[in-house]
């Protein structure tokens, strides 16, 4: 099969969240699966070049209609770990992709528009014909909605769409200016198409994907169901129920060449299930590098981004539960709100001298991987969440999570006083109500069994290091999506 992977992001040369993530992980799975496939991006001028290999021009002028006038293109491909990559460079007064920031422009609308254009001219132009087209977000809303009104009846016959939405907060909600931009008519402003389900006058691109593509996924399970039956859904609720023959929820996996203990080389001594020693040495040199003291005491940690979807007031709140019932604390995260930030800055000043918290404001990728191998619990308050990496990061690790019941981390992470799976198959502690409570049972259960029944804890660790959460279960459920398209 023929997979043309569409997306605004793809670890590590252009990552902002978990799509980049997802986009790379699910990528090197069906590559592994001997299936020909190519990611195609925007050539930021902030890309990470240096993780591109063989960058070369493939394709000059490729000219993309623009209102009344076509911008002119470059193609280049590369390969990023192993993957095929396309990026279009475009060559124009708007510098859609020179701005040096991925997301945040004040015509993000017309930037991805324009990006979804341009794959499909590339792929007209060159004769491409994918099996499937996979596209991502509402950056890309728009390519099934032109692919079928404009591509198919030029001969772009051939592709079929799936759409993955990683998080509908963010839906490309814009003005009717977009269709005319991208040369399409004003019939697709009607409450069946992409009239926004909210605002009659507006046109939303990521309903425009869903009404479009043969199949539309999001992250988990549980946040399907979510965002078709309650506020969650941010207005699509409508447009998913109308849609439901064609949607489904398929779990996001984790790549276990990057993150295992097994193999991890940035932390100080590999360990397994089979032999943890090597977990407690790396306890050991967590807290020698964030100056803790050396304690018998479980290290609580938070590993995030520190936004209110992430429950920043829960996290707040966590540190100094931890901290009045004998754990340590560690917290390595940082927003793009200045109130947030200054809030975590004044923690940090507050708690300086504590001999058992750190807080590191910031984002350092190798200190990560530290916080999963040697801490004993992971906190993951969040108001929702899609899927959620971290909490299947930190099982791997052999570190127990604790988290509020939504999205995909109730799919992932099963109580272990209140589940109704068997003991070897529960992982942490979760908690439903969004307040200090409901936190401070799950974190006061996990402390607990820490200290009084040291064994079962133990256990608890190991239920999580065996739990498979790899792209090969997730790679799998995709391409038998991509078939049921197909046929």
């Amino acid at each position: 099969m023929y997979i043309a992977m569409v997306a605004s992001e793809c670890a590590p040369v252009a990552k902002v969240g978990g799509l980049a993530d997802v986009v790379h992980g699910l990528s090197r799975e069906l590559l592994l699966r001997n299936h020909a496939l190519e990611v195609i991006l925007p050539m930021y001028d902030c890309l990470r070049y240096e993780r591109v290999e063989g960058l070369d021009k493939c394709y000059s002028n490729l000219w993309v209609p623009f209102y009344d006038h076509w911008i002119r293109c470059d193609v280049f491909s590369g390969t990023v770990d192993q993957i095929p990559c396309l990026f279009i460079k475009p060559f124009s007064q708007e510098n859609f992709f020179d701005r040096g920031s991925f997301y945040g422009e004040h015509d993000d609308d017309a930037r991805f528009a324009f990006f979804s254009r341009a794959a499909l001219e590339f792929m007209y132009k060159t004769g491409r014909q994918p099996d499937i087209i996979h596209c991502h977000d509402w950056q890309t809303g728009l390519l099934p909605v032109l692919l079928y009104e404009l591509y198919e009846p030029l001969g772009l016959d051939h592709p079929r769409v799936c759409y993955t939405l990683h998080n509908v907060r963010h839906q490309g909600v814009t003005g009717p200016h977009i269709l005319q931009q991208a040369g399409l008519g004003m019939h697709l402003l009607a409450p069946e198409k992409m009239q926004d389900d909210v605002h009659p006058g507006a046109v939303n691109l990521m309903k425009g994907g869903i009404v479009y593509a043969n199949f539309t996924t999001t992250v988990s399970p549980r946040y399907a169901e979510e965002i078709k039956q309650t506020e969650l859904g941010h207005g699509l609720q409508a447009t998913l129920h109308a849609n439901a023959h064609k949607f489904g929820g398929v779990l996001n996996g984790i790549d276990y060449s990057v993150w295992n203990p097994e193999v991890d080389t940035h932390i100080p001594q590999q360990y397994s299930p089979q032999v943890m020693a090597g977990k407690f040495a790396d306890k050991q040199a967590l807290r020698e590098r964030l100056l803790l003291q050396d304690k018998f005491k479980p290290i609580v940690a938070v590993v995030s981004r520190l936004d209110p979807q992430k429950g920043v007031h829960l996290i707040s709140h966590a540190i100094f539960y931890a901290l009045a019932n004998d754990a340590q604390f560690v917290l390595l995260g940082s927003g793009s709100d200045d109130a947030i930030n200054a809030h975590f800055h004044a923690l940090k000043a507050q708690l300086n001298d504590n001999p058992d918290c750190h807080l590191e404001i910031g984002y350092d990728e190798e200190l990560s991987h530290l916080i999963y191998a040697g801490a004993d619990m992971l906190v993951i308050p969040s108001a929702f969440e899609p899927c959620g990496l971290t909490q299947l990061i930190a099982m791997k690790y052999g570190t127990v999570p604790i988290v509020r019941a939504t999205g995909g981390l109730a799919d992932t992470v099963f109580d272990a006083n209140h589940s109704d799976r068997p003991y070897e198959e529960r992982t942490g502690y979760t908690f439903e109500a969004f307040d200090n409570a409901a936190l401070e049972n799950a974190m006061g259960r996990a402390i607990g069994l820490w200290y009084k029944y040291p064994r079962y804890f133990h256990q608890l660790r190991l239920n999580g290091m065996h739990a498979d959460y790899s792209w090969d279960q997730s790679g799998g459920h995709y391409l038998n999506i991509y078939q049921h398209i197909r046929a």
